[in-house]
Formats: C-alpha cells, structure tokens, sequence
C-alpha cells in the first residue's frame, strides 16, 4: 500500500491512536509499524486476535502489563560484551517476571472463554527463571547491589562499615573537646571526596595537622582531615575500591548470564511486543464503539452505519453502502460541503483499518473486502513548487492510479475532471469513470457533472447516489443516498435566500428542457424516497412494537406457567399433607376401635377392615383423573334398594329419596347422596319395602338430620334431660350404635345429672367417660341398644 495513499485518508492518525493504547514501550514501537495487508487469511488472524483481546478487556478490565521494559538494547550490549548496570538487568528481570504473569493471566482467562490464538502464543513465552532468580538474588528493588551477592563483598561491606564507624566516633571525641570545639564552625563530621572531614575556622588552621579538602564560598570555613584519621581515611578508600570491583565481577557475571539467554529474552520480548500491541487494537475499539467486520475478498463493501474514526461520534452522520453485488461503481453528485467527501474517506479508512486487523466503528455484520490496492485521488493537491494547476494534479494522480490498479483495487475519486472546460471535463469524466469500470475495479467517485448522472442510468453496474440537502434549511443532512442523483438546488436556494422570482424564471427559461426533465425527474424521486422512509421508520416501529408485545406476552406466559406448576405442586403437597394427617387421626380411630372390639364391644372385624380400605381409597392420585360418567339407572331408586355409590366405591342401602337425592345407610353411617351418583345393583324385595316403607310412616322429620353428638354445654339439667331423651329416640331410630353427649367438664354437676338419667333410659345399653381422644370427662359416650 503506497505511503501517499495512507497519508490521503489519514491513516496515520489511526496510527497515532492506536499506538497511545499500548501498555508498554514495545507495545507502542509495534504499533507505529502498522500497514495493512492484503492476504485474506492473514487479515482474518489479525482480527481473530483483536476479537479475543475484546473479549478478555470486556471479561476482565484490563490485562497486566506491568514491570514490563523495552530491554532490546541492554541485551544487544550484553551480547556484544558490554557490562549492564544494576538499572538494566532489574528491568530485564522484572520485564522476564511480566511476562511469566501474562502467561498465567491468559492462561487462567482461555478457562472462562476461549482464546486459542493469544494462549498458543503466550505459551511461546519461556519459564526459565534461572537468570531472573540469579539477578534478583543479587540487586534490590532500588537497583542496588546486596551484600549477599557474594561473599567477598559482604566482608569488604562489613569491614568498610566498621573502618567508618571508627572514623566518625575518633572525630567525634575531637568535636566534643573543648579546646577543639572553639575552633570548629560547626560542631558536626561531614564528608568531602569520600573522606570524613570537620569545618574548621580559617584563623585556627595552623593549630591542626592534616589535609584540608574543601573551602566555603567566603573563605571562613576550611574541611580540615585531621592527621589522626588520615590513615583511617586511606584504608575507607582501599576498601571502597575492593567494594568496586567486587560489584564489577558481580555484574559481569549476570551480564554473562544474559548474553547466554539473549536469543530466548529477545524471542519473549517479541511476544511481549504483540501482545501488548494486539490488546491496544482491543481497547481502541472499545474506545471507537467500533465491531468486527465480516471480510470477504470478492470485492463486496456492505457498511451498516458506518462512522469516519477521527470525527465526533455525535456530529458525524452513519453511512449505509453496499457495493459489488448488483453494481460495481457508485457516482455521488450533488453541491459542495454535502459531504461526499467525507464519504469517499471513509470507505476507504474502514477499508484499510479492517485490512490491518483493526475493528471498525459500524454495526455489527458490517461486510469489508481484502484489495490488493486502494487508490484515492481526494482533495486539491495543486503543487505551487511544480507549478502544476488543480486539473494537472489531479490528472497526474488518476495517471498513477489507472497505471497501478488491478480488478481487485478500490479506486475513490473526488471530483473527477473538476479544473477544466466542464465539456471537456465531464467528457473526460466519463471516459477515465468508463475504464475503471470496464477494468472491474470498485469504484465510488464523486462529480459535479450533471452529464455524469445521465451516465450511472444507461451503465450496467453503475449507480446514481447524492448527499442529501434540505431545501427548507439551505444546509445538507450528509447523508448518502445511493440509487437518487443528486440536484443542484440552486434556484430553490436562491429562492429561498429572496432572490426575485423574475429573475429565477428567466434562468429556468436559460436551462435546456431536457435538463429540466430530469432535475423534474430526480425531483419526484426523491419526494418518493422520502415517503418510502417515514413509511419505512413507521413500519419499523410497528414491528418493534409488536416484537415488544410479543415479547412480553411470552414472558408473562412463561411466568403464569412457572406460577401454576408452582400452585400445582404446593397444593399436591397440601392435599398430601391432608390426607397423610387424616390417615393417621383415622389409624388412631380404628385402633381405638379394635381396643374396644378386643374388650368386648359389639364391632366387627370386616367393618374395621371395611373402613381401612375406604380411607386408603380417599387418598388423592397427583395425576388428573377422568371426569367419573355417571352411572346408567335402570329404574328410580326406591327404599330398601341395594345401590354402588359411585364418588365412594362403596355399596350401601337406601333408606329413603327424596326428589334429587337419597339417604342411604352406609356401614353404620347414613349419608345424602345424590341420584346421579347412586347405580342400582339389587333390588329391595316386596316385603322389605312394604316393611321399610311402614318404618318410614313413624319416623319423626328429625330422621333426615340425625347425627351422632349432642352438644349440652352451657344448659341445666331439666333442659339437657328433654334433649337427650329426644336425642336418643332420634339415634335409636337412625339404628347408630354409639353416639355421644357432649356436658363438658366444669362442676360435674350436669355430667352427674345425666348419667343418673341415662341408667334409666330404656334404649341405653351402657354408657362411660370419653377416652383421651374422645373428650376426656367431659363427654360421655353412650351405646345404644
């Protein structure tokens, strides 16, 4: 891709962007050596990559790059012999830590979601650790030199410190002399040229021996070295001098360690290099909002919203284009400042961003081709050093372009033929547009030739397209309207702007017919254009509105079925919980029952057996049931009738019917059931119905509501003696064996009363106190005889 290309549609802007994303120095040397490339296969791993990098900046909010160096020149120098300093072998330890953490980081991260190229080449990133552990044994994080790097230099350190301390306490027994103190302008020790010194005033300095090392500014103080602490002095330097070479051999030996991993310290530090490099396209594109692209290389562009980089994404008008399906070229006319312009640029920006791996700011599926060539002659380069005209530059470029494209290219072209005779230009226009096409390149130009729009109707695969303006407001929308050649608007500006309407007519008289006819043309099309839009945009929002509607109807549907499965299950366990607790009170009932048989009462054992099957059958089933179908009946049910009623399984007799429902005995109880429900089995013989119904003659209305407890509390005893008498001629009838009365506890005085009166009942068999489930003392149970 030719440098004056990529400098015409500002692709070095990109570049600068996307370099201030790197992380590290390496990072942002790679980026600056951005190019696109024109390998369909290698463009699509590039994006592949920038699309895993995404994918981890979005998971995990950034990636560690910390402690990593560009130690490139240090390990050159290191190969070539030279010493490195403490400075440059920390970094290449620390860059040779950051890149082991990197490792593991994409390692960790490839677990929650898969990134296969940056783990294969993160896993090219060397373990070694020999050569960092050895220089971070022997440097601190301050990038000094520690006694422990070898043995000899923690003697020497340890002596050195030991000479010191001598130094500074012999000086400091002079300072604290009183004959020395007065002589002294400062009572401290300092140091000068590494030698332990003492400020002494100028007049006194024939009293002391020694070296004087430093001066002051007014001549006041001499730094005087005291002969006593000469020799000390001279033995602090020979030791500091041991210490030098010592940290000398030290740091030739680490440098020899990393001249010996130069080439695997170099090959990490490429590795590094990308992927710092490939992580600063994933967070430009989280900064552009910009998506990845679809790439074919069959010369089909389809850009959904697509937005020029480098301007304001809320000033900047999205461009929708297609082009290479149905045609290959794109003729854009219209007024200036419309921008189409700005169009062509950024057809070609996205073409070269996604061309080098980058996303690019558009919707999603946005479709963008592999060319071997992009090709723009954009804007006036008149060259005033080459004394070339406007027309003449732009001549010498489109000569370079139709010299250099192939099938393959993409060619943009702004104002083609502008400069010249517009007969001439736009014939030349024609003929330059005519041979790019015929050539089969893609081609998107823009002219103000109305010659041209004449051209894109008779062309197979060529279409029309313009920039949208707004008559009302004299100013463009830019947006790019293909298949609708654009106006000239210039008497309806000029009209608007209050130019008299005379003059208007009179030009419109100058312009040919033909002319007229198809501005007239372009005209109505446009006004269709504009209703199929707003009709477009309605429709559209009807179906978002629909799809909304549809969408909760589904989630209510969705919840009123989890809501019901959640009913049906609570009310299952419910039922259940029921019947599990009616089970066991009747488990009790028939053990009672059984007690009593067992001591002598009149129960029979089949009838408790009867009973047991009766409540394991009143255990609801979980699964839905079939409607019961009622039973056929051969004849109406009359007394004395055997009968099945069907909701119980049971078999009974029918004591007596009514209009819609029957008594019927059941066992020892007497239960309404309705006809529907009852299926003769056999019928009563005449003489049992002659003597049922003549029982039924004497049966007082009270039989119908017979029951098996009578509640006496809160009345006396003359009172509860004429209900029990009525009570118990009622029970008698309705043939129970055993009914209770229920007095309650209080006094006793009405329990008393009523027993006395029970021994002398003549239906009373026996009678006794209510066990513990029945109401203790404060029932009595009677059984009948």
């Amino acid at each position: 891709m030719e440098g004056k290309i990529l400098s015409t549609l500002e692709f070095h802007k990109i570049v600068e962007q996307l370099t201030a994303k790197a992380s590290t120095s390496l990072g942002k040397a790679k980026a600056e050596e951005l190019l696109p490339v024109s390998d369909l296969e290698q463009v699509k791993k590039r994006l592949q990559a920038t699309d895993e990098a995404s994918a981890i900046d979005r998971l995990k909010g950034g990636v560690p790059f910390g402690g990593i160096r560009d130690v490139r020149a240090p390990i050159r120098r290191a190969e070539l012999g030279g010493t490195l300093n403490p400075t440059e072998l920390l970094d290449i330890a620390t860059t040779s830590q950051g890149g082991r953490r990197l490792r593991r980081f994409l390692e960790l991260a490839a677990e929650d979601h898969p990134i296969p190229l940056l783990v294969d080449l993160a896993s090219l990133i060397s373990e070694d650790r020999s050569t960092e552990e050895r220089i971070l044994q022997c440097i601190d994080e301050g990038a000094f030199v520690m006694d422990s790097a070898s043995q000899e230099l923690a003697r020497v350190r340890q002596e050195l410190r030991t000479g010191e301390a001598r130094v500074r306490e012999r000086l400091d027994q002079m300072i604290r002399t009183p004959s020395v103190q007065k002589m002294l302008q400062d009572n401290l020790v300092t140091i000068r040229g590494d030698r332990y010194v003492i400020p002494v005033k100028a007049e006194y300095r024939s009293h002391f021996g020694g070296i004087v090392h430093d001066l002051s500014a007014s001549g006041a103080t001499m730094y005087i070295e005291p002969e006593a602490v000469v020799q000390m002095n001279n033995r602090l330097r020979e030791l500091r001098m041991k210490e030098e070479r010592e940290v000398e051999k030290i740091l030739i030996m680490l440098t020899t360690l990393v001249a010996q991993e130069a080439e695997v310290l170099s090959a990490n530090l490429a590795i590094l290099a990308e992927l710092d490099f490939i992580f600063a396209k994933a967070v430009l594109a989280r900064g552009m909002k910009a998506t990845l692209p679809i790439m074919n290389d069959r010369g089909f562009l389809k850009i959904k919203k697509g937005r020029h980089p480098l301007l304001a994404k809320d000033v900047v008008v999205p461009l929708e284009l297609e082009i290479g399906n149905h045609y290959s070229s794109i003729i854009v006319t219209g007024p200036n400042t419309g921008g189409k312009t700005v169009s062509l640029k950024t057809v070609g920006l996205l073409s070269l961003m996604a061309m080098s791996g980058l996303f690019v700011p558009a919707e999603d599926d946005s479709q963008l081709c592999v060319f071997d060539g992009i090709y723009a002659d954009i804007g006036d380069e008149q060259s005033i050093e080459q004394n070339l005209s406007t027309f003449s530059s732009h001549m010498t470029n489109i000569i370079s372009i139709l010299r250099g494209m192939t099938p393959k290219s993409l060619v943009l072209l702004d104002e083609v033929g502008a400069g010249t005779d517009p007969a001439e230009g736009s014939a030349l226009a024609i003929s330059i547009l005519d041979y790019i096409h015929s050539m089969g390149c893609r081609l998107v130009a823009t002219t103000h030739y109305s010659e041209l729009k004449a051209y894109a109707y008779d062309k197979n695969g060529v279409i029309n397209a313009s920039m949208e303006f707004d008559v009302q407001t004299l100013s463009p929308t830019y947006r790019l309207l293909v298949g609708v050649p654009g106006r000239s608007n210039a008497f309806a500006i000029a009209e608007r702007l209050g130019l008299p309407k005379r003059i208007i007519d009179h030009a419109r008289g100058q312009v040919a017919e033909e002319d007229q006819r198809v501005e007239s043309m372009i005209a109505t099309l446009e006004e269709n254009r504009l209703t199929a839009e707003a009709e477009r945009v309605s429709a559209e929002s009807l179906r978002r509105e629909v799809e909304e509607t549809k969408r909760k109807l589904e989630e209510e549907r969705r919840r009123f079925e989890e809501e019901r499965g959640k009913l049906l299950v609570k009310a299952e366990q419910d039922a259940a919980a029921a019947v599990t607790k009616a089970r066991r009170e009747a488990e009790e009932v028939i053990a009672e029952l059984r007690k009593l048989a067992m001591e002598g009462a009149k129960v029979k054992e089949h009838e408790l057996i009867d009973a047991r099957r009766r409540l394991d059958e009143a255990v609801p089933e979980l699964a839905p049931k079939r409607a019961a179908v009622p039973a056929k009946k051969v004849r109406a049910i009359e007394p004395g009738d055997e009968v099945m009623v069907a909701k119980f399984g049971q078999k009974g007799t029918v004591v007596d019917v009514g209009a819609e429902e029957a008594t019927v005995q059941l066992g020892i109880l007497k239960m309404k059931v309705a006809l529907a429900e009852l299926e003769l089995i056999k019928a009563a013989p005449a003489k049992q119905k002659h003597v049922q119904q003549a029982t039924s003659s004497i049966k007082r209305t009270r039989d119908e509501n017979a029951r098996l407890e009578l509640d006496l509390r809160g009345k006396n005893i003359e009172d509860s003696i004429i209900d029990v008498d009525r009570f118990l001629d009622e029970s008698f009838l309705a043939n129970f064996p055993q009914v209770y009365l229920i007095h309650g506890k209080g006094t006793g005085a009405l329990r008393i009363g009523i027993q006395d009166y029970l021994r002398r009942h003549k239906h009373v068999k026996s009678f006794r106190v209510g066990a513990y489930n029945e109401g203790g003392i404060g029932v009595t149970v009677v059984e009948l005889k």
